[in-house]
This record gives C-alpha cells, sequence and structure tokens, in this order.
C-alpha cells in the first residue's frame, strides 16, 4: 500500500510541475483570423428554392462506401462493426433517396448497385460516423458529363431524450442528416438555368447510347480532361436515337424494380435498427456517465492525496511533537484514502468496458443480403444470378443483346 501512495504522490507531485502558464490571443485563433475559411461557411442554411419550371434531373445513388478500413483488426478500436455498417451502407442510399424525393426538386431518385447505372446526376456517399448518437455522411455529387458539383459532410447529434418522446415513436433520428444532404443539393440545382439543365440530360441519352453502340454517338460528344462536351445532338427523329431511347426506358423499369428491393430491405431492417440506435445511445450515455464517475472519484482521491502531503509536510516544520504525530497521522489517512478513491476509479473505468462490450455485441446482430433474382420482360427472360451488383451487370448484357437483334432483325442472337 506505501509504494501504491508513493506511486500517486509522485504522479500529482509530476502534474503539478507540468502546469504552466501560457499566452493568450482571447477568442481568437489562426485558423479564425487567416487562410481560407472552412467550406461549411458558404452553405446556406435555408430551404432550396423549388423552380417547377425547370427540367428536373434524374438521380443515380449508388450504395454508400461503408467507411470500413482496410484493417480488420482497427475495427473494434473505431468502433466500427462490418456486418452494421454494410447493412447502413444501403438503408443510408435508400434514406438519402427519400429523403430527396420529399424535396420535389428532382426527377426520378434511384438507388443503384453501383455507378453504372444511368441517370443524370450521380450522389456518391460515405459513411464516417454512425454510433446511435453522432451520425456523419460525406457525398459527392457529380453530373453525367464528369462535372464534380460539390463534395460536403454532413452531420447530426441525437438528442439524449429522442426516444423518450412519444412523438418520435417509430421515426428514425438520423432523419435531418439525410435531409440537410438532399436540401444542399437542391440549393446546388439553383445555379442552373433551364438550357443548362436540357444539355445535361441529353449528354445522359447520348453516353447511354455510347454504351450500346460506340461508334453511333461518340461523334456527339467530345472529352475536355475528363468531361464530356455536348458537341451535337442528332434530330428527335434519328432512328438510332430512337432506339436507344426504347431500351432505356427498360433499362428504367429494371432499375425501378430494384427500388422495391430497396424498400423492402430497410423495411426488414427497420425493427432491429431503430432498436439498436436506442440501444446504442443508452449505452453511450451509461459510459459517459461511467467516465464521469470514475473521473471524479480520481480528481477526489488526486485531492486527498495533496491534503496529506501537505499536512505532513506541515508537521515535519512543526517543533511540537504532538502536531508532527498529528500531521504525518493525517496525512498517511489521506493517502490511504486518496489512494481507495482512485482504485475505485480504476473499478468504475471497468464498468465502461461493459458497456463499449455491449455495443459491440449490438453491431454484431444486423447483415445483409440481396439475393439472386429472375427478371421476365414481354417475351423475354433473363435469370440473373448472384448479387445485384452482378445482377445489374448481366442486365445490361441482356440489353446490348436486345439492342444488337434490333438492329439485325433477321440474325438470330
Amino acid at each position: 500500500m506505501l509504494k501504491r501512495v508513493s506511486s500517486y504522490v509522485f504522479c500529482f507531485a509530476f502534474l503539478l510541475s507540468g502546469c504552466q502558464t501560457t499566452g493568450s490571443t482571447g477568442n481568437l485563433t489562426a485558423e479564425s483570423i487567416i487562410g481560407p475559411q472552412l467550406s461549411s461557411i458558404f452553405d446556406p442554411k435555408r430551404a432550396a428554392h423549388i423552380d417547377l419550371e425547370k427540367p428536373k434531373l434524374d438521380v443515380i445513388i449508388p450504395i454508400f462506401d461503408p467507411g470500413l478500413s482496410k484493417e480488420a483488426q482497427d475495427y473494434k478500436e473505431e468502433g466500427v462493426w462490418p456486418e452494421l455498417r454494410r447493412a447502413e451502407a444501403n438503408r443510408f442510399a435508400f434514406k438519402l433517396k427519400q429523403a430527396m424525393d420529399e424535396t420535389g426538386a428532382f426527377g426520378a431518385v434511384r438507388v443503384t448497385p453501383d455507378a453504372n447505372a444511368t441517370g443524370d446526376l450521380y450522389v456518391i456517399g460515405k459513411i464516417d460516423e454512425s454510433n446511435g448518437e453522432d451520425v456523419e455522411i460525406t457525398i459527392d455529387v457529380f453530373d453525367i458529363s464528369g462535372k464534380h458539383w460539390f463534395t460536403r459532410s454532413f452531420d447530426h447529434e441525437v438528442e439524449v431524450g429522442f426516444h423518450k418522446n412519444v412523438r418520435n415513436d417509430g421515426q428514425d433520428p438520423y432523419e435531418p442528416v439525410f435531409e440537410k444532404a438532399a436540401n444542399r443539393i437542391a440549393i446546388e440545382l439553383e445555379d442552373y438555368n433551364e438550357a443548362q439543365l436540357n444539355d445535361i440530360k441529353r449528354v445522359t441519352d447520348l453516353r447511354f447510347g455510347a454504351h450500346l453502340s460506340e461508334e453511333a454517338f461518340s461523334d456527339y460528344m467530345t472529352i475536355d480532361r475528363g468531361k464530356v462536351i455536348l458537341a451535337a445532338y442528332p434530330s428527335d427523329d434519328d432512328p438510332m436515337l430512337r432506339r436507344t431511347q426504347a431500351i432505356r426506358v427498360r433499362d428504367q423499369l429494371f432499375v425501378d424494380s430494384l427500388q422495391e428491393q430497396y424498400q423492402g430491405f430497410s423495411d426488414k431492417m427497420d425493427p432491429s435498427y431503430l432498436i439498436w440506435q436506442e440501444q446504442s445511445l443508452l449505452e453511450i450515455e451509461a459510459k459517459r456517465e461511467a467516465d464521469r464517475k470514475a473521473a471524479a472519484q480520481a480528481v477526489a482521491g488526486i485531492a486527498l492525496i495533496t491534503l496529506g502531503v501537505l499536512a505532513a509536510a506541515s508537521g515535519s516544520r512543526s517543533n511540537n511533537y504532538n502536531k508532527q504525530s498529528l500531521g504525518v497521522t493525517a496525512g498517511a489517512a489521506a493517502a490511504v484514502g486518496g489512494g481507495m478513491l482512485i482504485a475505485q476509479s480504476f473499478e468504475t473505468s471497468e464498468q465502461s468496458k461493459v458497456h463499449r462490450d455491449a455495443l459491440n455485441e449490438l453491431g454484431e446482430s444486423i447483415d445483409v443480403d440481396l439475393g439472386p433474382r429472375v427478371v421476365s420482360f414481354e417475351e423475354r427472360t433473363v435469370e440473373l444470378t448472384g448479387d445485384a451488383k452482378e445482377q445489374f451487370q448481366q442486365w445490361r448484357q441482356f440489353l446490348k443483346k436486345i439492342y444488337a437483334q434490333e438492329r439485325t432483325p433477321e440474325k438470330q442472337l
């Protein structure tokens, strides 16, 4: 016990010796007075103005990047659980779709397995944080020409009492982060006039056509530093354009059918996921309270040790034997009491670990699987196997066969 008390006293003395007065410039920091400002400063906090007269862009939202680190051993340290994050990658994309639909600023908004689907606007998302209390996503927005519109991060902190409010029953506490992102994309549309939006949609037609027949459509586009420039556009009655537009309708119907799968997955995930969010928030609060308790016990322990040291020092300087004895006794008692409080703080920290372990168990309870499917279209039927991404690739190959068949109907493919 004496050795432990000595260790505590030494640590406290070391901490005291490290306390130094530093210069200050008040509330100003270098970041606030010089250099480029944070991008969030330029982001308007208002609702988007929706111009119903403008053409509406169709949007593709690929499944989010789950934000998993390359090293599996980092998952636990970072508080990330692969099974949960992969499920969230699907769910977050669909939640953003719903939020964008609600704005009324866009045409069809579709969730897809990757960015190979055809649309006018692409919203590429990544999950940066999701622990039941804090959620943060980063999105990159591009149009079909390859022009990068912006990169932004959006975050939201769930209020402690969210789940206790009966009005929030069945509601997703993460909803605001998707509403912020959808509104910000809608605001960006305000900078584009009708002619610019129509040009984007024309590039979409040409890029889909070039996917089926590059030689028929490549002359209408040029590439400048990775961006597609509209050089010309075929007439509306051009047979090649009309053929590809008809096939594109079929492609859109297929992608629309995928939305039912993502909707079904999100609905199936809801009960478990909403419980996970609530329990995770409770566990985080419990852990935070345990940490506060541990810190308070440690501070009280250090204070007692300090009083003990001062008492012992005061007694040792006295010429009175009784005062010397009393000072040493008080110092020893204070040191022992302080040591016990610090030891209790270590024990309370162990309770925090229990809460962290509980979060780990909660995170391992959800997984996602989009299984194979069979698609029938008119008189043709195609069997698609593998996951959603593989099925979409097979579908695109099927469309190419349809296009080739219509170009050469006398040839059986």
